[in-house]
């Protein structure tokens, strides 16, 4: 089984260079990618293009009604027109060649918001293992693992979710904290203590799932925590 599943992870890598060599991406009829601007929200991220001219040094209402246990979080873009598209075709229509775009996407992010802090490692959010042999991959590890090429940061897999939840977007704001509760646990052999984190994961929407991953990790003693997006719902 572990031979089989190398072989089609090789395949399939194989197959997302020769596209890329190809064409970077496929051509998209969808809209060009919107960037996230300021002014937003300090902590999670969420822009509020009404109060252009002001830095963001507020918290909007949504983060003061809630216990967060990262410092911030951050995506590059909103979730709509070819980001929309390139999410959901390398998710779930096998458009493999897409993670460069994705990559390329979180990269900007990453430069534009978290290159000036010392980060020891990039902490996929992962998916629960039913799910990923479907899948046959964690869309949030692939962009951590070209994220990591590009800038020289460690993949640390550390985390596993410890039960099977329901999909989020069936579900609304508070039925999706509940449904995240205690979802995700430390594996055993990793030491994350005082270590500096970034949590990647492909959208943020109402954060509940980056903020369970963020609270196992501060349990186990680690040090800043943040998490980085592409996108923004």
């Amino acid at each position: 089984m572990a031979l089989l599943s190398s072989s089609l992870r090789f395949a399939r890598q194989w197959g997302e260079c020769a596209l890329s060599l190809a064409f970077p991406w496929a051509e998209s009829m969808a809209a060009e990618p919107v960037r996230i601007e300021a002014p937003f929200c300090r902590q999670c991220g969420y822009p509020y293009p009404a109060l252009e001219g002001h830095e963001s040094t507020f918290v909007c209402a949504h983060c003061a009604e809630r216990a967060w246990h990262f410092q911030w979080a951050r995506s590059g873009y909103h979730t709509e027109g070819q980001v929309l598209d390139a999410i959901i075709g390398f998710k779930y229509r096998d458009e493999y060649y897409q993670q460069g775009r994705l990559v390329q996407w979180l990269t900007e992010t990453f430069d534009h918001h978290a290159r000036p802090g010392e980060w020891h490692a990039l902490v996929p959010v992962p998916l629960y293992h039913r799910r990923h042999r479907e899948r046959g991959f964690n869309q949030a590890r692939e962009m951590a693992r070209g994220l990591a090429a590009k800038r020289k940061i460690p993949v640390l897999d550390c985390l596993y979710r410890y039960r099977e939840t329901v999909s989020q977007t069936k579900l609304e704001r508070n039925a999706r904290w509940e449904n995240m509760s205690g979802a995700f646990q430390m594996k055993r052999g990793f030491d994350v203590g005082g270590r500096n984190l970034l949590v990647i994961d492909d959208v943020f929407t109402t954060g509940a799932t980056v903020n369970a991953c963020a609270q196992a990790l501060a349990q186990a003693g680690a040090g800043q925590l943040a998490v980085l997006t592409v996108a923004r719902s």
